[in-house]
């Protein structure tokens, strides 16, 4: 007959890995928040990275609620596809596989507001 013990109490369960912008993503993403703030468009972001989604969200004023979130789901990449520009009421403005191609929805907004 064998006992089994217990793990030690000091060992916990790993955390599940949180989802977040890989440094290329973030590059893309900043260029566009770089031009959009040169053109007085944007004035502050945050990004949030959680359990299942990532999220850089893109104010007018601080004390807003977000104006764009782009997003990054991992779990829809097979789908849907994994990145989405949201708009301000929830509405799912693009959605796809190409954080570029998903992002040139705003870049129509840049050039509107330059012109």
């Amino acid at each position: 007959m064998t006992l089994q013990t217990p793990p030690p109490s000091n060992l916990r369960e790993m955390p599940s890995p949180q989802v977040a912008f890989h440094r290329t993503e973030l590059s893309v993403i900043l260029s566009l928040y770089g031009r959009m703030v040169a053109a007085g468009e944007w004035r502050d972001y945050g990004i949030s990275c959680l359990r299942d989604v990532a999220v850089f969200s893109v104010f007018r004023r601080t004390a807003e609620n977000p104006m764009y979130r782009i997003e990054k789901r991992p779990k829809l990449r097979g789908k849907q596809g994994m990145y989405a520009v949201i708009g301000m009421d929830g509405q799912v403005l693009r959605r796809g596989q190409d954080l570029k191609t998903v992002l040139r929805v705003l870049e129509r907004k840049l050039i509107r507001a330059v012109d």
